[in-house]
């Protein structure tokens, strides 16, 4: 799990936007090079699990949902924020969740951790904790999608279709292109 390096000590803290999904904070912080401090907006959220589902054929899952941020409609792998406690088990818990709750399938393989990344460090402190389902099947539990979502389309993609949709500029989604990053870097993509 993600960790703060030495050198780093919250001077000041003050609270601009509280919601259930996002805090901003007004914070003066020292820093290794600025021990009299800076002053920086921070956007805090629940850190986030993202699951890339592969089929027993090899192929992977992609959600099509709408993004009301960017206004658009986004192929992703699937991935949401983790409720409660932060632990390996509630990361892990997530992105099971996630799968099923976006695609409609289980997974009846392994669901190997592949680290976590900062999906965008010069604004907030979200941490996204990698997975890869493998034995992805659908699954007989009904699921019900979060409120909050619009997931219109589940597709089964192979490799080659993902890293053409990536060169096309059709996957524009950190969290789904961090995740095939890592999942390329450590020779994991079938």
């Amino acid at each position: 799990m993600s960790q703060v390096e030495e050198g780093w000590r919250l001077l000041h803290s003050e609270t601009v936007c509280d919601s259930p999904y996002l805090r901003v904070y007004r914070e003066q912080v020292a820093t290794p090079t600025r021990p009299g401090g800076v002053e920086w907006m921070v956007a805090r959220r629940r850190n986030a699990s993202v699951v890339a589902p592969r089929t027993p054929e090899g192929k992977y899952l992609l959600v099509r949902q709408e993004r009301v941020a960017v206004r658009r409609e986004l192929w992703e792998f699937p991935a949401g924020q983790v409720e409660g406690e932060e632990s390996e088990a509630s990361l892990r818990e997530t992105a099971l969740r996630e799968l099923g709750e976006e695609t409609g399938r289980e997974c009846q393989g392994e669901l190997v951790p592949l680290g976590f990344f900062f999906s965008s460090p010069g604004f907030t402190d979200e941490t996204a904790y990698l997975f890869l389902a493998t034995n992805v099947v659908p699954s007989e539990v009904v699921h019900v999608h979060d409120e909050h979502e619009a997931i219109l389309e589940v597709g089964e993609f192979t490799v080659g279709q993902l890293i053409e949709m990536i060169a096309a500029g059709e996957i524009l989604d950190a969290n789904t292109l961090a995740l095939f990053a890592r999942l390329q870097a450590r020779h994991l993509l079938k």
